[in-house]
Formats: C-alpha cells, sequence, structure tokens
C-alpha cells in the first residue's frame, strides 16, 4: 500500500516529466486568464474572440428549473451546429461569469456537463462560439434556493 505522502511525489515527478518533454506547457495555455476573471458575459465571450449574442435554437442548455444546493448546480450545453469551435457555459450573476469554456473538433460531439457553483438565482447561459465569429447562445435561469458561493 502506498502512503499518500509517495502518491503525491510520484504525481509531482511525473508532472515533471511531462513539463520536460514540452506536453504540459499545451494544457497551460488552454488556460485563459482574461475569460475567467471576466465579470460580465460579453467580456468573457470577447477574451475568447467573439462578438455580439444572438439566441439560437441550434444552441442547447441543460439546468435545473430549481437548484437546492447552489454549490453544485449540474449545467450542460451542448449544438446541433457543425463548425462550433467553442462551447461556453456562463453565469451572469456570479462574480466571475465564465464557468467553463471546451474546445470543439470536428472529432469531438459538442456536448458536455459539469457542475458549477452558483451563490444567487440568475440566467444561465450556453454559448457557442462558430468557426466564422457568430456567437449563438441559449438561456435558462435557473433559482437557487442555497446559496453556493459562501452563502
Amino acid at each position: 500500500m502506498q502512503s499518500r505522502r509517495q502518491a503525491l511525489k510520484q504525481t509531482a515527478v511525473v508532472a515533471g516529466l511531462l513539463a520536460s518533454t514540452g506536453l504540459f506547457p499545451q494544457l497551460a495555455l488552454a488556460f485563459n486568464k482574461n475569460a475567467f476573471d471576466a465579470k460580465t458575459l460579453q467580456d468573457a465571450i470577447k477574451a475568447y474572440g467573439g462578438g455580439s449574442l444572438a439566441e439560437s435554437k441550434d444552441v442547447s442548455i441543460t439546468a435545473p428549473d430549481i437548484a437546492e444546493n447552489g454549490a453544485v448546480v449540474p449545467l450542460g450545453v451542448s449544438t446541433t451546429l457543425p463548425g462550433a469551435k467553442r462551447l461556453l457555459l456562463l453565469v451572469e450573476k456570479n462574480p466571475s461569469a465564465l464557468v467553463a469554456m471546451f474546445n470543439v473538433t470536428d472529432s469531438v460531439e459538442p456536448a458536455f456537463s459539469t457542475r458549477a457553483k452558483m451563490g444567487q438565482s440568475s440566467d444561465v447561459y450556453a454559448v457557442a462560439i462558430m468557426g466564422d465569429g457568430k456567437v449563438l447562445f441559449a438561456k435558462k435561469e435557473v433559482k437557487v434556493t442555497l446559496g453556493g458561493c459562501g452563502g
């Protein structure tokens, strides 16, 4: 049986090896600090090169009508449109609007789900940034009965 300390040490060694081969930095570059620090929906979308928003029935959002616990709200985003490059999940009234960003290629089914913290009831947006620069979205109001952001 391996101790926790030994497991952590081995994980650090593997991470160091990955970093030395150049595989690790590519993953780190996928993080867009400006997008995750954005306070508004438009700023988060702009950080990924998107412009103005247009509502679309081809973008779908999966979210509960009422979230019993704002600390773990299940959210999903998908699109039936070919040519999507990124899918975003945004919560309008969160301190940082961007919850998640998923890169999409032709070999990936454009449907993702995750869990998010929501401090209060808010509109939640599923956004598709298309290859041609168009930004399409669907939105849904989620009522939170118990806040997840320290509330």
